[in-house]
């Protein structure tokens, strides 16, 4: 049975209110609210900073089963604003587990709440598309959870990135493995080991894990770090890392990625590094209606018609009519047709606006991390 909780809420700013059980931490958190398909990682999803500032609701209806992992965190703490369950599971059945859910959320300070209909909340979503949520175990009134839900500014215009990540430039050599992640990627004999940038907008551990396990020496650094400053440390690539919020605000990001794809530097973007690479480009950005957010999104590669299934976060998509000339989309999402990856005709810079390092989700788009270093090689001769 349940451990005895208190009683939770959650407000939409279209004045529906769901009444639930509180499985986390005591407080109000507010946020846009958005949906996630996934039918695991929702460990992931909790510590995935490109979640900043938002309610997640987790369309299947048991969460929690296999309890929380170390290994499985994607950053150093939780990120989410709050998190909304049909079903939290108290007592996890996993060797790996280190500790339950409701354990997590409560020490990490996530307000969170289960019981409630996510069927319901996902049509919400889907038809009137993402709006603002307030999540609360206070004692306040309906009217009160209004009046504060609707004062949430919006998602848009809102610059989430250049605070999600590092403040202080750091190395990281940890790799992924077969025996980890799933799938061995191949090496190249090179006369010393190439220099990768990745610029934090809020980057995920296995990201870097890859970049690792791609045999390069991987330095990250701050959000706001300035292009002389990059290019000081000698990079032979620049990787543009995934973060929330509205790209069109992350305008010290923009400006830097701008003088870096001036020079010779291999750059790949992943996500709202995608979204940044194709303003600094001059193209423009729009919000979505209500997002990808899942681990089974067919995306359909343009060079050579292959379909690969693969992990989405983002409520922002490139236009891609806006492209200048010598710019092409190279990837189509088959949901809706969006753009799902750009690249330029003659430089070696190119972003997809999907997660091909996975955690959680499907390892078929690994071989862009392959192509990234294959022109790092190249450029290195």
């Amino acid at each position: 049975m349940p451990a005895p909780s208190t009683t939770a809420r959650l407000a939409f700013a279209d004045g529906t209110v769901f009444r639930g059980r509180s499985v986390g931490a005591e407080g109000t958190v507010g946020g846009e609210a958005v949906f996630n398909t996934g039918m695991s990682g929702y460990q992931e999803v909790l510590t995935d900073p490109s979640y900043r500032g938002q309610v997640v609701t987790m369309t299947y209806p048991e969460i929690g089963n296999y309890g929380v992992s170390v290994e499985d965190m994607e950053s150093g703490r939780a990120q989410v604003a709050g998190f909304v369950m049909r079903q939290c599971c108290d007592v996890p059945s996993n060797f790996r587990a280190t500790e339950s859910l409701p354990d997590f959320l409560k020490r990490s300070g996530i307000v969170a709440i289960d019981g409630v209909d996510t069927r319901a909340i996902t049509r919400k979503l889907r038809v009137a598309g993402a709006m603002n949520a307030l999540l609360t175990t206070r004692d306040l009134s309906d009217a009160e959870l209004l009046a504060q839900v609707r004062a949430l500014p919006s998602m848009s215009g809102l610059d989430l990135a250049s605070g999600a990540g590092t403040r202080e430039v750091y190395t990281w050599d940890q790799a992924s493995s077969a025996k980890t992640f799933g799938q061995e990627l191949p090496t190249v004999a090179l006369p010393r080991q190439p220099h990768v940038v990745a610029i934090d907008f809020g980057i995920k551990r296995n990201i870097l894990r890859l970049l690792a396990a791609s045999g390069f020496r991987v330095t990250v650094v701050p959000a706001t770090h300035a292009a002389a400053d990059i290019l000081a440390l000698k990079p032979d690539g620049v990787f543009l890392s995934n973060g929330p919020g509205d790209p069109a605000a992350v305008t010290a990001g923009i400006a830097t990625i701008t003088a870096l794809i001036q020079t010779d530097v291999p750059v790949f973007g992943i996500c709202l590094g995608h979204q940044l690479l194709a303003l600094a480009y001059g193209a423009k950005t729009y919000k979505l209606k209500f997002g990808h957010r899942g681990a089974n999104h067919p995306i359909k590669r343009l060079a050579d018609g292959a379909v690969e299934i693969a992990s989405h976060n983002h409520g922002f998509a490139v236009d891609p009519q806006s492209l200048p000339a010598g710019v092409r989309m190279s990837h189509l999402n088959l949901n809706d047709a969006t753009c799902a990856g750009i690249e330029h005709e003659t430089r070696a810079q190119f972003s997809v606006q999907y997660h091909p390092e996975a955690s959680p989700g499907p390892t078929d788009p690994l071989y862009l991390f392959e192509r990234f270093r294959a022109s790092i090689v190249k450029r290195m001769g």
